[in-house]
């Protein structure tokens, strides 16, 4: 019976959601799952800066908490974050009915989207497992319908955002991925008001692509600069370029545009994800570090070529590196480790690799390490960041 109850919760579920918009997530969630046994079903969607959990609540505008119930929940100082931080669901204190409430996160890949929280009678057979399934189900929902909703943008910000910060978050792909070869993570600051860093990756069979940018300045011409050295990146390889010829097809577009008058430094690699073959070239951007067995073991050094719009030529140069089974290749902007304390003095590339270094110590999966590591930067900047930072981090598992 149980597993006809869950089948038939998951399934009327999909069916409901062919023709349904993003505020009407968290009414069919709930009275689908009350059907299956579940009770006072909440869906808490994470803010941009990865601080709060938001609750959603099918209104379009904000307004009185349902139910009583919290309209947002720390991160740092709750279960519902608890469960967040460590991607594992969290049983939390029982109602006064007796009910045990569970927090489970919200997880589509290594992307964490919030938790969804479920009151169910104590000792019920699989009901973890069904709602594991069911916050499955409902962060593809999410996912699927947040595209075409404004409302799912307004809930997950607290300040209003620049016009290049919306622009480029609409632009880049999401934060996190991950499959069985390998896991992708990054993270940029300031969050509603960037300016000229960006950060692309996408798959190609068994090849994955990274790139990153950072233009000079910190106006709209930057984040023009750099949302169109993505869209060139992105529309050569798609044509089969590798680092080098995207590079030099970034050059031509943004010497043609800007006249020279302007620049993006970037880096552009490919990694083979059966093999760990890395190919990258560097026009101009800092050498990306590899992580190894909790130590770093060195940068990627390359004959960097020059910056790219610049219209001085060079000859690229496309250079190869062999990495291992659980190794972290990260990409940076100088933002990161440029940053400087109320005393001026700056984050720098020591403390930025040991932070990395120490919470992959302890565990931590990459998402969650890139939360900490740039909570800790702005903490560290008490008055707000002088420029981007901007780090993209690839953990490969291996090619089996």
């Amino acid at each position: 019976m149980a597993a006809q109850a869950g089948e038939r919760l998951l399934g009327d579920l999909v069916e409901a959601s062919h023709l349904m918009s993003m505020l009407q997530v968290p009414t069919a969630v709930a009275e689908h799952a009350r059907h299956a046994g579940f009770h006072d079903v909440l869906i808490y969607v994470v803010d941009l800066q990865q601080r709060g959990l938001h609750l959603m609540t099918g209104r379009d505008e904000a307004g009185p908490p349902v139910n009583g119930e919290p309209m947002e929940l720390s991160v740092e100082r709750t279960l519902a974050g608890r469960a967040f931080r460590n991607g594992e669901s969290v049983r939390g204190h029982s109602t006064d009915g007796g009910l045990d409430v569970w927090w489970v996160p919200l997880l589509n890949g290594a992307e964490r989207i919030g938790v969804l929280r479920a009151c169910v009678d104590p000792g019920r057979e699989g009901a973890l497992r069904l709602l594991s399934r069911l916050a499955d189900l409902t962060a593809l929902l999410i996912v699927s319908k947040r595209p075409f909703s404004d409302a799912y943008a307004k809930l997950i910000r607290t300040q209003p955002m620049s016009v290049w910060g919306e622009t480029q978050w609409r632009l880049m792909p999401p934060r996190n991925f991950s499959n069985d070869r390998l896991t992708i993570g990054a993270a940029l600051e300031p969050a509603y008001a960037p300016g000229g860093d960006a950060f692309d990756y996408a798959l190609a069979g068994d090849i994955v692509n990274l790139s990153i940018f950072d233009a000079v300045g910190h106006d709209t011409g930057a984040g023009l600069m750099a949302d169109l050295a993505v869209a060139v990146a992105r529309n050569s390889r798609i044509e089969g370029a590798g680092p080098v010829e995207t590079g030099e097809a970034i050059e031509t577009v943004l010497n043609g545009q800007f006249d020279g008058e302007s620049y993006v430094t970037g880096l552009i690699a490919d990694l083979d994800t059966r093999t760990g073959r890395l190919s990258w070239a560097n026009f101009g951007h800092p050498a990306p570090v590899v992580i190894r067995g909790g130590r770093w073991v060195g940068t990627l050094d390359c004959p960097p070529s020059v910056p790219l719009g610049t219209g001085l030529g060079g000859e690229p140069t496309l250079c190869h590196q062999q990495i291992e089974p659980g190794d972290r290749v990260i990409l940076y902007t100088d933002g990161i480790v440029e940053t400087r304390s109320a005393e001026r003095e700056m984050f720098g590339l020591e403390r930025f690799i040991d932070f990395i270094i120490r919470h992959n110590a302890d565990g931590l999966p990459v998402p969650e390490t890139l939360r900490r590591l740039v909570h800790n930067i702005l903490e560290y900047h008490e008055e707000g960041l002088d420029d981007d930072a901007t780090v993209l981090l690839l953990e490969w598992h291996g090619g089996g």
